[in-house]
């Protein structure tokens, strides 16, 4: 079955409600005439007269209040349904990130994120585990793995290169050349970055046994290394801040490519989607700029 046109059923409406024409036109902000036409036009569809004179007044008839307040209850749905899009739409965009990469590499980019993609809601949620986009509230992710990830999408943002960093006091008393020095100083381990890779990418067999100190949070183990404590593999991503600004150097070359990173990750089906995909955008452009 067809419907009316949604402007004659709007018109109806309205002039049930105020018992006239006049009032209705003033409130859909049309003309007297424009509401006249809408109802003259729904009564040639239904068949029906649906409003009756009587002095100043246009009385709905029986057939006119049932149709308008049905109408009345579509509106209502459609009203509440449209301030629920609105909020969904709106609102802060949550982005999940871990704290090593917030703190090393996105915090010191946030200012012109919020500013070129006029993002200015923009919250950073800090977890060092996989947030859910479905069940968490969390709009999109900077996730670190290999990827990709079932049911989401996602896309490289960050290669993985590991090589050694120091504290510059560290490395005047401990002089390096090559790898094979690193075997005779105190060596940061990451629980999830082993040196074994490193020494294996250089041609050298790992030490059978490394001890020292330990670390399951990548910024507290540079933050130690600058302190000169020992020598930290460090992810390049996480290290650019500390060895632009003085605090880590590397003491001689020798990098080894991993095919672990980090991903932009995102739910194709995201009520804030064209948001998310314009902050996506943003960050691959940022990566790209630096490595120009």
């Amino acid at each position: 079955m067809r419907l009316p046109p949604f402007s004659s059923l709007v018109a109806l409406e309205a002039a049930y409600r105020h018992r006239g024409y006049s009032r209705a036109a003033d409130e859909l902000h049309v003309t007297h005439g424009a509401v006249s036409q809408q109802i003259r036009k729904l009564e040639e569809e239904l068949g029906a007269v649906l409003f009756r004179r009587e002095g100043n007044d246009m009385v709905p008839t029986p057939t006119a209040r049932r149709l308008a307040e049905h109408v009345a209850e579509a509106l209502a749905i459609l009203r509440a349904g449209v301030q629920t899009a609105r909020q969904t739409l709106a609102g802060p965009l949550v982005v999940s990130a871990t704290s090593a990469f917030a703190s090393r590499w996105l915090v010191t980019r946030l200012a012109r994120l919020a500013a070129d993609t006029g993002e200015a809601d923009l919250q950073l949620r800090i977890e060092d585990r996989k947030a859910d986009l479905r069940t968490d509230g969390v709009d999109i992710a900077l996730r670190f793995g290999r990827g990709p990830w079932e049911g989401l999408e996602s896309i490289p943002l960050l290669g993985e290169r590991l090589f050694p960093v120091c504290s510059p006091g560290f490395l005047e008393r401990h002089p390096m050349s090559g790898p094979a020095d690193l075997l005779t100083v105190p060596l940061l381990r990451h629980t999830g970055v082993h040196w074994a890779v490193w020494f294996r990418g250089m041609g050298l067999e790992p030490p059978a046994m490394i001890t020292g100190i330990a670390f399951d949070d990548t910024s507290v183990m540079l933050d130690a290394a600058a302190q000169g404590i020992g020598v930290a593999l460090a992810r390049e991503g996480l290290s650019e801040r500390d060895l632009r600004d003085g605090r880590l150097v590397r003491p001689f070359a020798g990098e080894v490519e991993v095919e672990t990173g980090h991903h932009v990750v995102w739910r194709a089906d995201a009520p804030r989607l064209a948001r998310i995909l314009k902050v996506r955008d943003w960050l691959l452009a940022e990566v790209g700029r630096e490595a120009c």
